[in-house]
């Protein structure tokens, strides 16, 4: 089977700059274990692009888990909808796993707004960031950690392996 593959840096006016994704168009979304073999051959992030009744369903992959939403991945799908696939539009709705999002043409540019995430307050991550926070929540996909300073980041040693029990997955 062949489909197109399509590389494309968000963030940035810049080649090779800026946050780069695969998009990959499909008729329809193929077996997952296929779709995780695609993206382990990519980039950091693929977006899996399948026309649906004038919008698109959207799945994103990393080169290990599927992700609930990954912003850069939603804007390069966008600018392929909107300059490959149907040039003659201004807006794009992708049905994901989030909800829907939007991506709408503005000037040279695109636009897009993120779902909100409600954050609740969690017990500390101390034992496997190796240091105490001063605040910690979770978002439903995400802990969150708020640390003094950025040299208190920058010297973290985290227990990778307490990092991998925990129960969020960890993505954005």
């Amino acid at each position: 089977m062949r489909v197109p593959i399509f590389q494309l840096d968000a963030f940035t006016t810049r080649r090779f700059a800026g946050n780069p994704a695969a998009v990959v168009v499909l008729d329809r979304f193929l077996d997952d274990a296929l779709l995780q073999a695609v993206a382990a051959e990519n980039l950091a992030e693929t977006a899996f692009v399948v026309p649906s009744e004038g919008r698109y369903r959207l799945r994103w992959f990393t080169p290990t888990v599927e992700v609930p939403l990954c912003g850069h991945a939603t804007l390069a799908a966008g600018a392929v909808v909107l300059e490959r696939l149907e040039s003659g539009r201004d807006s794009v709705v992708f049905d994901t796993a989030s909800g829907p999002l939007q991506v709408a043409r503005e000037g040279n540019a695109y636009r897009m707004e993120l779902p909100a995430r409600t954050v609740r307050a969690v017990p500390a991550l101390s034992a496997a960031l190796g240091v105490t926070p001063v605040e910690a929540a979770i978002d439903g996909n995400n802990y969150l950690a708020l640390l003094p300073g950025a040299d208190d980041v920058r010297s973290l040693e985290p227990d990778l392996a307490a990092i991998a029990r925990l129960d969020i997955p960890g993505s954005w």
